[in-house]
């Protein structure tokens, strides 16, 4: 007889540390939330948290096409302007952040002057359905996925691995509703992608030959949404953001929720996730309300 005991997750609320100032706020129509806030004004939607080699943390405003540098509760510096919708954000290397913009696809951007430059517009001279995020593997492969408008009824997203280096890119995955956040593992040999309207997060392992295989749900949830952007803790254990449920959820290697960081605020659309250097706090964008999010893990 099977001997099973599952645990309740242990709570940790966590606090606002920074919200966008009224000043940089733009409470305008957009074609983006006509799309995807039902027409609502949207003065501003943050996602892509990211921190920089000094522990500068950069976020993104989706509908107003802008990345930012906070520095603190009121500190935020206007780092780029890239002409589209940027949302998750990906340090490279080299210093630069790497954007995953849904209208120009993956793009290159220079902290220190601001400029943008296109790393993948399209592929095969098509584009993309719309790119959402990204992360880099210790080799500098970078994975993606392109979101667009995908769900259950046209589960046709993609996930994507582009070689800087030799200019290959290559389709991972074609048959994702909605997929969303992306991360690897600790050991670098397991995809994870957040597949938003299936409400799931998928696990594939990694072959040798960079393939992906025996693709599947590593964690079910439920909502008005899904699971949104994913990190990765040093010690393993995968973060979810969760787009309806007010919160980030943390699963151990056998996709058990052994912890849930809570947000302070009523309704919150909580969209991605970053650990901050150390590895013991996390951040996470409430984007409804402009606010930057930290728990501290124990």
């Amino acid at each position: 007889m099977w001997n099973l005991s599952f645990s309740p997750p242990i709570v940790i609320e966590a606090n606002v540390i920074a919200s966008m100032p009224r000043e940089l706020r733009l409470p305008r129509r957009s074609a983006w939330a006509d799309a995807n806030k039902a027409g609502h004004i949207v003065d501003c939607f943050l996602e892509g948290p990211v921190f920089d080699k000094t522990g500068a943390l950069y976020v993104t405003d989706i509908p107003h096409g802008r990345i930012f540098r906070v520095d603190g509760a009121d500190s935020w510096h206007l780092v780029a302007e890239t002409d589209g919708w940027p949302n998750g954000l990906a340090l490279h290397d080299d210093g630069s952040l790497w954007v995953a913009d849904y209208r120009r696809g993956i793009l290159r951007c220079d902290p220190a002057t601001g400029s943008v430059t296109t790393v993948l517009g399209h592929r095969n001279s098509e584009s993309f359905k719309g790119v959402n995020d990204l992360v880099f593997d210790r080799e500098g492969r970078l994975y993606f996925t392109d979101q667009g408008q995908t769900g259950l009824h046209d589960p046709q997203g993609r996930v994507y691995r582009y070689d800087e280096r030799s200019g290959r890119l290559d389709l991972l995955l074609s048959n994702a509703p909605s997929p969303n956040g992306i991360a690897l593992d600790a050991a670098q040999k397991v995809l994870f992608v957040a597949v938003t309207r299936a409400n799931q997060v998928w696990r594939a392992p990694i072959l040798d030959d960079g393939s992906i295989s025996k693709m599947g749900a590593f964690q079910t949830f439920f909502g008005t949404s899904g699971p949104d952007g994913l990190a990765t803790l040093p010690s393993g254990e995968l973060l979810v953001a969760h787009a309806s449920l007010g919160g980030v959820f943390v699963l151990n290697s056998r996709g058990e929720i052994t912890h849930y960081l809570k947000s302070p605020i009523d309704g919150s659309t909580v969209t991605n996730v970053a650990v901050c250097p150390g590895g013991k706090r996390v951040v996470f964008t409430e984007s409804a309300s402009g606010s930057i999010l930290q728990a501290e893990l124990s």
